[in-house]
């Protein structure tokens, strides 16, 4: 199964689009995970006019998609356990709050966001993926998403883009 991973969209009611970059390469995709932070409710249709979607959500985001959502959650897919959440809190790092969150459950992957940062790194057995952001790269040098890939073995990889046009 092929998953696409994205988090921190930050896009207002104004924007109409996602970026191209972003649709060719979550093209094709089985599932798409998005870790919070929508910021507006209308993207969430954008999102599924390209997958079907899981998420939760984020510290901006609205009681609309906190009660649509909510805010940690479970996937299971095939044989494999996510994690997801936003990761938002105080003390300690991003990665390490979303590690926390599901310290009882033990996933096999954590996806987070948050830092808009992107992340990769296997953690006590656990993959702890943040895609970045793929509109709101702040101080990153590129926007950025993820593909994990589920078969025998978890594959994760990040991809970078220069524009969100």
């Amino acid at each position: 199964m092929r998953i696409g991973v994205i988090s921190d969209t930050h896009l207002s009611a104004r924007v109409h689009k996602l970026p191209d970059t972003l649709v060719a390469g979550l093209k094709g995709v089985d599932l798409i995970l998005h870790a919070g932070d929508w910021v507006s409710e209308h993207v969430v249709e954008l999102v599924e006019q390209i997958a079907p979607c899981e998420a939760v959500a984020g510290n901006n985001d609205g009681h609309d998609i906190v009660e649509r959502f909510g805010l940690k959650k479970i996937v299971t897919v095939g044989k494999h356990r996510i994690g997801l959440i936003h990761g938002d809190g105080f003390r300690k790092t991003t990665e390490e709050r979303a590690r926390e969150a599901f310290r009882e459950e033990q996933p096999d992957i954590i996806i987070f966001g948050h830092s808009h940062i992107p992340y990769h790194q296997t953690v006590d057995g656990i993959l702890m993926f943040n895609p970045g952001s793929p509109t709101d790269k702040r101080r990153q040098p590129q926007y950025s998403y993820g593909i994990i890939e589920l078969g025998d073995h978890i594959q994760a990889q990040h991809f970078f883009y220069d524009s969100k046009v």
